[in-house]
């Protein structure tokens, strides 16, 4: 099994391709060993002293540090999933997989559904594949007063240009295609 690496423009997360699927529906944004006991696969990583995040997404995990160098981190991470992948077990265990499709809890008027089905296209076809490129995802959350509300995951969360990215990439794409657009903020 190889699996390969990626650096993410946050320098605290590395992203992890293991050649197969990994989720097969949605992601799943794990900060915590308590968090973690859903997933035999994130059991294993947050093992690892230093782990400080885990997220999962349709090829990719990405994996977030707390301290330590990579180089040091990195064979120990490579080492848990190729021993997870190679044995079989599932990612996520029976009870967690089904209930993964959970509430959104987004909110919005319903009088800008069909704005709020604008932004959510747009997010899909334009923001997603770029996001998980670098190792996470977005989602929507909601949409009030002319402002977007976003959930930023896996690499992107915390990351240092995630700011930037919503400010100057996303809502500038939105303001462009959806005039009742004002601004874009973070969850």
């Amino acid at each position: 099994m190889f699996i390969q690496t990626e650096p993410t423009p946050n320098p605290a997360t590395l992203k992890f391709i293991p050649g197969r699927s990994v989720l097969p529906h949605g992601t799943l944004d794990i900060r915590d060993k308590a968090a973690a006991a859903q997933s035999p696969l994130a059991e294993r990583l947050f093992e690892i002293d230093g782990i400080g995040g885990v997220f999962f997404g349709s090829d990719f995990i990405s994996v977030t540090k707390t301290d330590g160098e990579w180089h040091r981190l990195k064979p120990a991470i490579l080492g848990a999933i190729m021993e997870h992948f190679l044995s079989g077990a599932p990612v996520l265990r029976a009870e967690e997989a089904a209930a993964g499709e959970a509430a959104t809890g987004e909110f919005f008027a319903p009088e800008d559904s069909e704005t709020v089905n604008m932004i959510k296209d747009l997010i899909e076809t334009r923001v997603r594949p770029a996001v998980a490129n670098d190792g996470g995802d977005i989602t929507f959350r909601g949409f009030k007063d002319g402002i977007v509300y976003l959930d930023m995951k896996g690499a992107c969360s915390g990351c240092p240009s995630s700011t930037a990215t919503l400010r100057h990439g996303i809502q500038n794409l939105l303001r462009h295609y959806v005039p009742d657009v004002v601004e874009v903020r973070p969850m």
